[in-house]
């Protein structure tokens, strides 16, 4: 079934439930690269380095790591709904707390505030969009990709148009989006049903015992280490406007929605999920690597195009994590999610610590390499990750109470 097809189970035609939690998602991976095209801004608003402010991504993406522990732990025992409330309540008050910020330091600290509620919102979504969409997961998974792409391109936007009058208005911004949010998941999704069986804070890591599941991590985590290095280093090379800045990372994510909706499953049907990612890796890897060396306009060029490559590695990591472990999908989710955003909160650490040991070129150097590390990974544990998700779709439709969302 193609689950463009506008028909019944067609990525089209879903619940009101999947819809208001699809856009409640855009808005919370708005939060992600909103803060790009105003690191520059925010540095001088606050006097702050490069370095220093970097850290906003850190702290965010540390927390989010952490905290994919707890989301299975809180989910099971309140429900999907009232957890998906929660992580909404926490980036409203973050979010905004964020645009009052008079120091680096307190900035720091609620964008991590604000990472604990997003990683409650966005695992749990992501299990209650494949429980409640029409169409099985393969729609599912291409409506909250899409929701990423949409999100990671209008983030930009944002921040550029808000931000240009001041950096603190994007994250007001921000917190009355979500706030929207939160009324469209009270009004539309439904008390969610618990799971039979509560799960502990370290299923997880549990789960990280299957050599697919491990492998398909370990490999999202070095992938997430270049992702992140273009996402929350570049602004500072290409040194833009607000506006500029917004224009080149809002092509970058139309690219990234694109290709993650459009250009990859097609890819995947003809090739083959691990031919597609090893060879988007590489090619990744040859992109950051010309974007470091290159001159401004290349520099530029390259950052959009990337988005191509992530938009596609991002869609088959997603369905690699839900479909190679025979672990509960929220489970498995949290799992490998636990693991690549620790590389999420690296990246923007290091890399500008790495330019100031060194050069501006050297961090493109190290994220090249550790997309073809990624790509290593697939190629060496191929026979782990070929595991086919469909033998493992009745199982998981058991476990995971597949239809019972669905408005």
């Amino acid at each position: 079934m193609d689950p463009f097809d506008a028909g019944a189970g067609g990525i089209l035609r879903q619940p009101k439930a999947v819809w208001a939690t699809a856009g409640a998602s855009v808005v919370a991976f708005m939060g992600i690269g909103l803060v790009d095209p105003i690191l520059p801004s925010i540095a001088q608003g606050l006097h702050a380095t490069a370095s220093q402010v970097s850290l906003l991504f850190t702290s965010y993406f540390l927390i989010t790591a952490v905290a994919m522990l707890l989301t299975g732990f809180v989910s099971s025992r309140i429900g999907g709904k009232k957890t998906l409330l929660a992580g909404l309540a926490l980036v409203v008050v973050f979010a905004g707390l964020a645009g009052t910020s008079d120091s680096v330091g307190q900035l720091v600290g609620f964008r991590a505030g604000w990472g604990l509620g997003n990683a409650l919102f966005v695992s749990t979504a992501l299990a209650v969009i494949v429980g409640a969409a029409a169409g099985g997961s393969a729609a599912a998974i291409l409506l909250y990709e899409s929701a990423l792409g949409l999100g990671m391109a209008c983030g930009p936007l944002l921040g550029a148009l808000l931000g240009n009058a001041s950096w603190r208005y994007p994250f007001f911004g921000t917190a009355v989006l979500m706030a929207i949010g939160f009324l469209c998941i009270t009004a539309f999704l439904r008390e969610q049903p618990r799971p039979a069986r509560k799960t502990s804070v370290l299923d997880p890591v549990r789960a990280l015992g299957h050599g697919g599941l491990a492998s398909a991590a370990a490999s999202a985590f070095f992938y997430n280490y270049t992702f992140f290095t273009v996402l929350a280093f570049t602004p500072f090379v290409l040194d833009m406007t607000p506006y500029k800045s917004g224009g080149v990372f809002f092509a970058w994510g139309v690219l990234l929605a694109l290709f993650s909706v459009i250009v990859a499953p097609r890819l995947q049907a003809r090739f083959g999920s691990l031919k597609v990612l090893g060879g988007s890796l590489v090619l990744l890897a040859a992109d950051v690597l010309v974007l470091g060396y290159g001159d401004h306009t290349t520099a530029v060029v390259c950052t959009i195009l990337s988005g191509a490559f992530i938009g596609v590695n991002n869609t088959v990591y997603t369905e690699l994590a839900l479909g190679v472990s025979d672990a509960p999908r929220p489970v498995a989710s949290a799992g490998y999610n636990f693991v690549r955003w620790f590389a999420a909160a690296a990246a923007p650490y290091f890399a500008p610590k790495i330019e100031e040991w060194t050069d501006i070129h050297i961090p493109f150097v190290v994220a090249a390499v550790t997309a073809v590390l990624g790509a290593v990974v697939v190629v060496v544990r191929r026979r782990a990750l070929t595991h086919e998700a469909a033998e493992l779709e009745p199982a998981h439709a058991a476990e995971d109470g597949v239809g019972v969302f669905a408005n």
